[in-house]
């Protein structure tokens, strides 16, 4: 059913006796669909967030099989970019110009989306719930058509230096960072928290290009540092060669993980579970696998989703929880709609999402919409891996406002 560069979703649904909204001001709309289109790396160096498209697929498929939203069927077209701007912008042009989208949804990846971007505003696509934590995705100003939907990496960085300064005050931190807005948003929020300090506190920086094999080279340069302290910025494949390095060196720094990159399936497993103890990242989903939420009611039905319509998948991965939220999410949005499927009803709803309760977010953190707020999650708790799962620890930590 999923194709590397094809993915559709398409089910019976039962038509509502009210009239759709004109094709006019609402393409990809008919009385008895909506069409939504998505870019995701099925392929190339970002591949293993593909599960995330997948799942969106299955959900999708479920929806419909209980008869849509609102009626309407979701027909759902994620192609294959290969994590490849260009690639992006080929494909989001014909989802938009071809294909007839209503919007773009949770499309996968930092430079891919912008690539399409500003292509997208021009035309006043929606560009909904971006599957990626750049900061640069709440400029509700000069982008009023995309929004984002996770923590931004900016937020991320901010709570790992406010932890920084509570517990090592003195520490030697490197940052080792994808060299793009995905891996700069962490050098610009430790900046937020350190102020004048990073200058003193961070002593090395090293940065990758996606095309690169290794990361050997930057992960020697930033021991040599001197560094106790590691702050990586890094997409699954490249965190995955970062941690082999630091433990092949028997470097033992206070590490720091991107939230993207802690599946414990696609990353910790395949490096080796005992050689990434210790390492600290933060949640904002609950852990499939911790045991706190056992008899969580929100991760029961999501594990009766996964047995159901997934079965040969591993549940405990991360992404699949993230696939999760994003579809619940635009399912509330859409249900919002009504039958106004408009452009400019379903951005008005995307910023209009108020105090919402996932059952896959942790205890205490909503979302939250506005016309001046396109950062609907905006809190995160820390936590450490133990060699066998993710333990939570401390409070909930809100950013800087950015």
């Amino acid at each position: 059913m999923y194709g590397k560069m094809f993915v559709a979703v398409v089910a019976t649904g039962m038509a509502l006796a009210a009239t759709a909204a004109t094709a006019e001001n609402a393409p990809g709309v008919s009385a008895t669909e909506i069409r939504i289109g998505q870019t995701m790396p099925y392929s190339g160096p970002a591949s293993a967030y593909a599960v995330i498209g997948k799942f969106e697929a299955a959900y999708f498929q479920m929806i419909n099989e209980q008869g849509g939203i609102n009626g309407r069927k979701v027909v759902l077209l994620s192609q294959d970019d290969g994590y490849n701007p260009a690639k992006a912008v080929e494909v989001t042009r014909r989802l938009v110009e071809q294909e007839h989208v209503a919007f773009i949804f949770n499309s996968l990846g930092t430079a891919p989306n912008t690539a399409t971007e500003k292509y997208l505003n021009d035309r006043k696509v929606p560009q909904i719930f971006v599957a990626t934590g750049a900061d640069k995705f709440g400029d509700y100003q000069d982008f009023p058509w995309t929004i984002g939907y996770q923590p931004s990496y900016r937020t991320e960085a901010q709570v790992y230096a406010k932890y920084i300064l509570k517990t090592r005050p003195k520490a030697k931190v490197a940052v080792f960072y994808q060299n793009d807005d995905f891996g700069k948003d962490y050098v610009r929020g430790l900046k937020d928290v350190l102020g004048d300090r990073y200058a003193q506190m961070v002593v090395k920086e090293a940065s990758y290009e996606v095309s690169d094999t290794t990361v050997d080279n930057q992960i020697i340069t930033l021991q040599a540092s001197g560094a106790d302290t590691l702050v990586s910025g890094a997409t699954p494949k490249f965190a995955a060669m970062a941690i082999r390095k630091v433990h092949a060196l028997g470097w033992k720094p206070m590490h720091f993980l991107t939230n993207v990159s802690v599946s414990v399936s696609s990353v910790i497993e395949p490096v080796g579970m005992e050689k990434a103890v210790g390492i600290i990242s933060a949640a904002y989903h609950k852990e499939p696998d911790d045991p706190a939420f056992k008899n969580d009611p929100g991760l029961k039905n999501y594990r009766q989703f996964m047995h159901q319509y997934m079965p040969d998948a591993d549940p405990s991965d991360v992404n699949y929880v993230f696939g999760y939220s994003t579809s619940l999410l635009l399912a509330q949005v859409l249900k919002q709609c009504g039958n106004d499927l408009s452009r400019e009803n379903i951005m008005r709803q995307t910023a209009n999402l108020r105090n919402v309760e996932l059952p896959t977010l942790l205890p205490g953190i909503r979302v939250n919409t506005s016309p001046t707020n396109y950062h609907p999650v905006r809190q995160l708790q820390l936590m450490r891996w133990d060699g066998h799962t993710w333990v939570r620890f401390g409070e909930i930590i809100g950013g800087e406002q950015s």
